[in-house]
């Protein structure tokens, strides 16, 4: 089996990439896995002003924001900034600029809203 690449992601090539609708404002690029199963990554692109309602992670779910900035119940994290949330933890996630993050999923979240 071959890796999956996904060039030059830092340097803006997640721009090129090809999206579809995920949630209201919100669209993704699937860059490996199966976000309906997990694991997956995924490249997530916010409109300004779009959410992610209230959400359960029942596996670790890591996020680098690669442009803006995205905010959740504990903070707002800027290009360059990577997020953590563990197994268990819940929160909501929205971005008042619009952003572009990386994101990987260990299991599927839990929407709570």
């Amino acid at each position: 089996m071959m890796p999956a690449v996904a060039a030059g992601l830092l340097s803006g090539g997640w721009r090129a990439l090809d999206y579809v609708p995920f949630r209201p404002g919100v669209r993704i690029c699937p860059l490996w896995g199966d976000k309906a199963n997990g694991p997956a990554w995924a490249i997530l692109r916010y409109e300004p002003g779009a959410s992610v309602p209230r959400h359960r992670h029942p596996g670790l779910e890591t996020i680098l924001v690669l442009d803006g900035a995205q905010s959740d119940d504990h903070g707002t994290y800027r290009a360059g900034d990577m997020v953590c949330n563990p197994p268990g933890s819940s929160h909501a996630v929205w971005s008042e600029s619009g952003c572009a993050v990386l994101i990987f999923w260990e299991r599927p979240v839990e929407i709570l809203a």
